[in-house]
C-alpha cells in the first residue's frame, strides 16, 4: 500500500474523490499515465499496489464520491495497462462488479461505465467473469434508475459483441445460470434474457438447440406476458428454434415433450396454441423417440380438441390423427396401459368432442393391440359402462362398438351383458333413456339372437322381480318394433315349423314369464295363438292393473303396424285361425270400453269376414274351458292354428306347453311379492292411525 502512495501524488488521490466530475476525471487521466509508465517498465508489483489502493480505499469507501473516483480510477488503470491488463483482471473486475449493487444510483452508473471501458480494453480476456457479469447485468436491466438502465444496455451490447467473437465462451457453464433466471417475471429482465438467447443462438459455434430443454419452459412462460413486445420476442425466438428443430438430425424430443404437455394446458390461449403447434411438429418428426411420451402427449391433445379457440382445435385434431396413424409395437416402449389410462380419464371430460376422441383411441388400441388392452380391461370396464349413460348418442354408440369388440370372446360377452343388466337395475333412467339404443346397437354388433338369449338367461333368475318385469317389457317392445331385429322376428314366426325358431321361443319364454303382456306379445309373434288364449284366460284380478292396461294399449297399437301385417291377414281366414280370433277377443274383453285401444281393436275385429266362419267349429272351439284344456293338458302336443284341413295331416308345434309351468310359477311369485307389500303398507298405516300409546 505504501508503494501506491509513493507512486500516486496526494493531490491526485484527493481530486479522485472530489465531488466535481471534472476533477475526478482529470485525476483518472493522471492515474492512467502513471500506470502506463509502470507497465512500460514492467513494474507490475507497483501496479498491483495501485489497483489495491483504488479498490480498498476508494471503491470500498463509505463516501459515494470516493467510490465513484475508485471506479473511474480502475477503468483508467486498465486503459493504462492496455494489452497487459489481462493479468490484473482478478484485482480490477471484482470491485466493479460489487459496485453494481451499490445503493447510490450514480455509483451504479459509474460501475457500468467503468466496466464498459475495461471490457473495451481486454475484450475476450474478461470472458472468465462472464457469468458474474451476466448476473449483474440481469439485475441492472431492471434498475429503477433510467440512466443506470441506459448504461447497462450499452454495456450489454458490448458484452454480446465480445461473446460472439470469443472462442473461450463456455455455454455449458452459462446454461445453469440462464435456466435459473428464466423464472424471473420482471419485464425488463425478460427482454434481457430473450435478447441473450437470440444472440447466442445466432452464433454458429454455440449449440443453443442442444440446451433448449433447459430454458424452453421459460420462453413459453413469456408468451403470456402482459407486454406485447415480450410476447413477440419470445414467439420469434421459439419460431426460430422450431425451424432449427425441423432441420436438425439430432434433437432431444423427450425432455421438451414433457414441457410442451404442461404448456398445452396453460390458461393463456396463445401459449396453448404455440404448445400444441410444437407438439404437432414433434409427432411428425420425433418418431420412436416419442413412444414413451405418447400417453402424456395424448393427455395434452384430447382436451385441446374441445378448446374454445378454433385454431387450437384444428391443430389438436390434426395432431391427434397424426399420432393415431403411427403404428407402434408395445415392445418399443409404447405404453398401451398409459394411453388407456389417459383415454379413460378423458371419458369424464365435460366436452363431447374430447370424449369421442378418447373412445376412438380405445377402439384403435383394441384393433391393434387387443391382447394388451384386455390385460387392462378391469381398469377401463367400469368407466366404459358408465359412459353408456352419456348424454351424447354418438358417445354411447362408440362405447357400444368398443363393448362389442371386447365381447367377441364368450367370457367377455357374458360379462358385458351381466354388467349391462346390473347397470339397468341400479339406474332405471338409463333403461328408459338409453335402453332401446343400447340393445338395438348390441344386436347389430353381436348378433341379435345371441344377445336376446343371454339377456333372457340372466333375467330368468333375476331376484328383483319388479326390475325383471320392466326389463322384459322393454326387451319385448324392442323386439316388436326395431328394424335391427327383423330377422329375429322372422325366426320367431316359424316357432311352430322350425326347430331353431322353437328353440329361440322356448329360450325367451322363460324370462318373458315375468310379464303377462310380454308373453302374450311373444305368443302372437310366434303364432302360438292357442297358448296366448290360455295366458289371457289365466289372468287374475291382480294382473289387470294400470300398468298392465298401459302395456295392453301399446300392444293393440302395435298390432296395427307392418310388423303384425301377417296376423291381420290371417283374420281373413277366421275358420283356420280360430285361436287367434279368440285371443284378440280376449284382449278386447280386458280393455275398458271407453279406451281408444278398445275402439281400435273392435274396429279391426269388425272387418273380419263372416263368410268363412264354420259355426260348428267356432262353437266347439269356444265351448268348455280352454284354459283347462291348454295349461293342464295331459302331456300330448297341441295343434295350433293353421293346421286344420291340411292335406299332409296335422303339423305339430313341437312345444309342450303342459310341461312349461314357468308362467304360472313366475306370476305366483309376483303375486306373493305384491301381497307382501300391500300387507306392509296396511301395517304401517295402522300404526300411524293408532299413534303413540
Amino acid at each position: 500500500m505504501a508503494d501506491a502512495f509513493s507512486v500516486i501524488p496526494a493531490s491526485v488521490l484527493r481530486n479522485l474523490s472530489d465531488k466535481l466530475y471534472e476533477k475526478r476525471k482529470n485525476a483518472a487521466l493522471e492515474i492512467e499515465g502513471i500506470v502506463k509508465q509502470l507497465a512500460s517498465s514492467g513494474d507490475h508489483e507497483k501496479i498491483s499496489a495501485v489497483i489495491k489502493l483504488l479498490a480498498t480505499e476508494f471503491t470500498d469507501s463509505p463516501q459515494a464520491n470516493h467510490r465513484k473516483g475508485g471506479l473511474i480510477g480502475l477503468a483508467a488503470a486498465t486503459v493504462g495497462l492496455s494489452s497487459e491488463a489481462a493479468q490484473h483482471l482478478e484485482q480490477i473486475v471484482p470491485p466493479v462488479l460489487s459496485s453494481f449493487s451499490d445503493q447510490d444510483s450514480r455509483v451504479r452508473y459509474y460501475a457500468c461505465e467503468a466496466l464498459y471501458n475495461i471490457a473495451k480494453v481486454v475484450r475476450g480476456d474478461f470472458i472468465i467473469f462472464f457469468n458474474k457479469i451476466f448476473d449483474a447485468l440481469c439485475k441492472l436491466s431492471a434498475d429503477a434508475d433510467a440512466n443506470v438502465q441506459s448504461a447497462a444496455h450499452l454495456l450489454d451490447r458490448l458484452v454480446k459483441d465480445i461473446v460472439t467473437e470469443s472462442d473461450q465462451f463456455s455455454i455449458e457453464e452459462f446454461i445453469p445460470l440462464l435456466r435459473e433466471r428464466m423464472n424471473v417475471l420482471n419485464p425488463y429482465v425478460r427482454q434481457f434474457l430473450v435478447g441473450w438467447i437470440t444472440v447466442l443462438d445466432s452464433v454458429p459455434d454455440i449449440d443453443m438447440l442442444g440446451f433448449l430443454p433447459d430454458f424452453l419452459d421459460g420462453l413459453f412462460n413469456m408468451l403470456s406476458d402482459s407486454s406485447r413486445e415480450i410476447r413477440q420476442q419470445a414467439d420469434s425466438a421459439l419460431s426460430e428454434f422450431l425451424l432449427e428443430i425441423k432441420n436438425s438430425p439430432s434433437v432431444d424430443y423427450g425432455r421438451m415433450a414433457e414441457i410442451l404437455v404442461q404448456r398445452a394446458a396453460a390458461l393463456d390461449e396463445f401459449t396453448r396454441l404455440t404448445a400444441i403447434t410444437w407438439i404437432n411438429e414433434f409427432v411428425k418428426l420425433g418418431g420412436d423417440q416419442l413412444f414413451p411420451y405418447y400417453a402424456d402427449i395424448l393427455g395434452a391433445i384430447l382436451p385441446c380438441i374441445s378448446d374454445k379457440e378454433e385454431k387450437i382445435r384444428v391443430v389438436a385434431r390434426e395432431t391427434n390423427e397424426a399420432l393415431r396413424s403411427i403404428e407402434a409395437n408395445p415392445t418399443e416402449n409404447f405404453d398401451v396401459g398409459g394411453i388407456l389410462s389417459i383415454a379413460r380419464r378423458q371419458l369424464d371430460s365435460e366436452w363431447e368432442a374430447t370424449r369421442i376422441e378418447a373412445l376412438h383411441w380405445i377402439s384403435t388400441l383394441l384393433t391393434r393391440h387387443r391382447a394388451e388392452v384386455l390385460c387392462f380391461l378391469n381398469d377401463i370396464f367400469d368407466t366404459l359402462l358408465k359412459a353408456l349413460s352419456d348424454s351424447s348418442d354418438e358417445v354411447v354408440l362408440l362405447v357400444l362398438d368398443i363393448h362389442a369388440c371386447i365381447a367377441q370372446d364368450p367370457l367377455h360377452f357374458r360379462q358385458l351383458v351381466v354388467f349391462l343388466v346390473h347397470n339397468f337395475r341400479i339406474d332405471h333412467s338409463l333403461l328408459e333413456r338409453r335402453g332401446a339404443l343400447i340393445i338395438r346397437r348390441l344386436c347389430v354388433l353381436l348378433d341379435a339372437e345371441r344377445v336376446y338369449r343371454e339377456l333372457s338367461t340372466i333375467l330368468e333368475g333375476e331376484a328383483d322381480l319388479d326390475f325383471a318385469c320392466v326389463m322384459v317389457q322393454a326387451l319385448n317392445l324392442i323386439l316388436l318394433t326395431s328394424s335391427e331385429l327383423s330377422e329375429l322376428r322372422e325366426l320367431l314366426k316359424q316357432s311352430l315349423v322350425n326347430a331353431a325358431g322353437k328353440d329361440l321361443f322356448v329360450s325367451l319364454y322363460a324370462s318373458w314369464c315375468h310379464s303377462p303382456m310380454a308373453i302374450i306379445s311373444l305368443c302372437l309373434l310366434a303364432q302360438t295363438y292357442q297358448h296366448a288364449c290360455a295366458v289371457i284366460q289365466s289372468l287374475v284380478e291382480e294382473d289387470i292393473n294400470a300398468k298392465f292396461l298401459v302395456q295392453l294399449d301399446k300392444l293393440i297399437r302395435l298390432l296395427e303396424t307392418p310388423v303384425f301385417a301377417y296376423l291381420r291377414l290371417q283374420l281373413l281366414e277366421p275358420r283356420q285361425y280360430i285361436w287367434l280370433l279368440k285371443a284378440l277377443y280376449g284382449l278386447l274383453m280386458l280393455l275398458p270400453q271407453q279406451s281408444s285401444a278398445f275402439k281400435v281393436l273392435r274396429r279391426r275385429l269388425k272387418t273380419v269376414p263372416s263368410y268363412s266362419f264354420g259355426g260348428g267349429n267356432l262353437k266347439r272351439a269356444a265351448s268348455g274351458n280352454p284354459h283347462s284344456q291348454i295349461l293342464h293338458h295331459s302331456g300330448s302336443q297341441i295343434t295350433e292354428d293353421g293346421d286344420i284341413d291340411q292335406d299332409n295331416g296335422n303339423l305339430q308345434s313341437g312345444i309342450n306347453f303342459a310341461s312349461l309351468q314357468q308362467f304360472k310359477q313366475m306370476q305366483q311369485q309376483h303375486h306373493m311379492l305384491a301381497k307382501s307389500r300391500a300387507q306392509s303398507r296396511n301395517s304401517s298405516t295402522s300404526i300411524l292411525k293408532e299413534g303413540p300409546k
